[in-house]
């Protein structure tokens, strides 16, 4: 099992990527384009013997962390980013065009 310390989370600008590396090799990645003060999330892939341990959620944290860290507002094409941001309501603030609807509207 990964510890949480034996993975690392590093930005990649060259690649438009953020990536979680284990060893120096990436077992993760999250892309994304800037342009214009937006960041837009694009594709989030874990590879195949690390996925279910958590890392895709930590890469989402990550990239929302460095957008705010950076000013940007985020623009999320990911649909695992999406679905992490339903239960992080903290980041929604810097979130442009969140199609959020709360759980206790679902019903009405």
């Amino acid at each position: 099992m990964i510890g949480s310390n034996d993975l690392v989370f590093v930005d990649v600008p060259k690649l438009a990527r953020y990536e979680a590396r284990l060893d120096d090799v990436p077992v993760g990645v999250l892309d994304y384009v800037v342009k214009r003060g937006r960041i837009a999330l694009i594709h989030t892939e874990v590879s195949a013997g690390f996925e279910g341990r958590g890392i895709a959620a930590r890469l989402a944290r990550f990239a929302l962390d460095d957008a705010r860290r950076r000013d940007l507002l985020v623009i999320v094409s990911c649909p695992y980013v999406q679905r992490y941001l339903e239960t992080h309501p903290e980041d929604h603030d810097i979130v442009v065009g969140l199609r959020s609807v709360r759980r206790s509207d679902r019903h009405r």
